[in-house]
C-alpha cells in the first residue's frame, strides 16, 4: 500500500507549480495545503494510477483513501475522492460511517468537501436512501463542512427530482446558519431542487424568504425563470 502512495504522490510532487498553487489558494478563506496542480490534472493522475491496481477491492481502496486524507493535501483528497467514487458498485450501509468520518475528521475545505458528498456520498445515498437520517443528523453539527456535506451529499440527486421532502427538512435545519458555506451550500442544494421542482422550491422560499439569509437565496433561485426570481428578490 505504501508503495501506491508514495508513486501517487512523486507524481503529483513532480506535476506541481507554484503558480497554480498561488492561485488555487485565493479561492479559500481558510488555511489549504496544496501541491499546486490543476484539478483536470489531478484526475488524469488518478485515472492512470487507479488502472495499474491489481486489488481494487473496496477495502483495499479505502484502506488507500484514508492514507492519501491523512495528509491533508487538497490534491490526495481528490484521489482519494476519484478512488473511493470508483468502487461505488460495492457500497454497503457500513460505508456510511467511513464516509462521516472522512467529512468530520479530514474534510477541511469546500472544495474537498464537495468533491467527496457530490460524488461518493450522493451515489452512497440514492443507493441506501434510509441514511438520510444520517445527513440530517450532519446538518446539526457543529462542523462547519459537516453542515454543508448534509447539503451538498444530495445535489446530484436532487437534479434528478430525488428527495425533495428531505431536502427542504434540511434546508429547515440549516435555515439560519451564520456561516457562509453553509448558506451556499444549501442554497445550492435547493437550487439543484429547482432544476426538477421549480414550483415547490420557489414556494418553499417564498415561505421562508423574510428569514433566509440572502446568500442561500440568492443561489436558491438562480435557475428559477425570471419572473419567479423577480417576485422572490422582491422586498
Amino acid at each position: 500500500m505504501s508503495e501506491i502512495i508514495n508513486k501517487i504522490r512523486e507524481e503529483l510532487i513532480q506535476n506541481a507549480d507554484e503558480k497554480t498553487r498561488v492561485s488555487a489558494e485565493r479561492y479559500f478563506k481558510e488555511d489549504v495545503k496544496l501541491y499546486g496542480l490543476k484539478s483536470a490534472d489531478v484526475s488524469l493522475i488518478s485515472k492512470e494510477h487507479y488502472k495499474t491496481f491489481e486489488d481494487k477491492s473496496k477495502s483495499h481502496v479505502f484502506a488507500l483513501c484514508n492514507e492519501l486524507w491523512k495528509s491533508g493535501y487538497m490534491e490526495e483528497s481528490f484521489v482519494a475522492c476519484n478512488w473511493s467514487y470508483n468502487v461505488r458498485k460495492q457500497f454497503e450501509p457500513v460505508d456510511f460511517d467511513i464516509f462521516e468520518k472522512w467529512v468530520s475528521t479530514y474534510v477541511g475545505n469546500w472544495a474537498s468537501c464537495d468533491t467527496l458528498c457530490n460524488h461518493t456520498v450522493g451515489t452512497f445515498i440514492e443507493m441506501y436512501p434510509e441514511f438520510l437520517s444520517g445527513l440530517k443528523k450532519w446538518a446539526l453539527s457543529k462542523n462547519r463542512w459537516v453542515k454543508r456535506a448534509s447539503a451538498v451529499s444530495l445535489i446530484i440527486p436532487a437534479r434528478r427530482g430525488k428527495f425533495l421532502d428531505d431536502i427542504f427538512i434540511i434546508a429547515d435545519i440549516l435555515h439560519s446558519d451564520k456561516d457562509d458555506m453553509v448558506q451556499k451550500g444549501y442554497g445550492w442544494m435547493l437550487k439543484a431542487a429547482s432544476e426538477a421542482h421549480p414550483k415547490d422550491v420557489f414556494n418553499y422560499v417564498m415561505i421562508k424568504k423574510a428569514t433566509m439569509p440572502r446568500t442561500s437565496l440568492r443561489y436558491a433561485i438562480e435557475k428559477l425563470p425570471a419572473e419567479l426570481k423577480a417576485q422572490a428578490m422582491a422586498k
